[in-house]
């Protein structure tokens, strides 16, 4: 017999942000390792190419939107899941965005808009799934933390902010909730391969920056965010709660790398 801790067989998943880039991507690596996995975003052309590439592989799916600034739609997309599966599982808060801007020139409604979607926005979705997965006694909640989280990257000040918080909410929640059976982790990713980091940092100044602290040489490819999240998501991880786990490539140990 095999170890069977990090199969997902007969769990139900919801990944906000769930239809591009990271959470797209972990939607379908928990349906591969055999959860059924709702994606909510906020345009349903997107979700509905995200739920049947769930189904594709066999999996169950629904094609609900959500926006994380709106809280009846977060409490309408737990209702929806919890009338077709019974229950929420899994959830993975990855709706977010970043905007580069020298901070002197940064509007507090620019402020407030990144706050209320990645930090605010994060909080909105764990009180609402938190809440019923406290009352079942089970949970696991996978937040997106930054190497924002831990470093300050140039001109995003506030996507910094946010991030930090992120990472400094999922202890908070971890430490309020591990006696209700609720873990709550983060996953933070260096720099990965996606569209809008292709427009920022491939062949820049930046880009180059970045690859010269990385000891690995390279962007990371998404797929390699996934072995985490079944991790974090599993019965394997009954006793990790409260802890960001890095996926970059060796970034956040880099001093002097030659």
């Amino acid at each position: 017999m095999g170890y069977k801790g990090l199969e997902l067989n007969g769990k139900v998943a919801v990944v906000i942000g769930g239809s591009s880039g990271i959470g797209q991507t972990l939607a379908r690596g928990l349906a591969e390792a055999g959860a059924d996995v709702v994606p909510s975003a906020r345009r349903l052309e997107q979700v509905n190419i995200a739920a049947d590439e769930i189904e594709s592989l066999g999996r169950k799916s629904l094609r609900v939107t959500c926006d994380v600034t709106d809280r009846g739609s977060l409490e309408q997309l737990l209702k929806v899941t919890v009338e077709a599966f019974g229950k929420v599982d899994i959830l993975i808060n990855s709706a977010g965005f970043n905007q580069c801007t020298p901070t002197l020139k940064l509007s507090e409604a620019d402020w407030n808009r990144l706050l209320d979607t990645n930090l605010t926005g994060t909080l909105r979705a764990c009180q609402i799934f938190g809440s019923h997965m406290i009352e079942r006694g089970y949970g696991r909640i996978i937040n997106i933390a930054s190497m924002g989280s831990f470093l300050a990257l140039y001109e995003v000040a506030a996507y910094c902010a946010s991030k930090a918080g992120v990472a400094s909410l999922t202890k908070s929640l971890a430490i309020e909730w591990a006696r209700h059976g609720v873990c709550v982790n983060a996953i933070a990713p260096g720099y990965f391969r996606t569209p809008l980091t292709e427009k920022l940092v491939m062949g820049t100044a930046r880009g180059q920056e970045i690859l010269l602290r990385t000891p690995m040489k390279r962007y990371g490819e998404l797929q390699e965010l996934v072995g985490a999240a079944i991790f974090l998501a599993s019965d394997a991880a009954s006793f990790v709660t409260g802890t960001l786990l890095v996926v970059d490539g060796g970034y956040l140990a880099s001093g002097v790398n030659q």
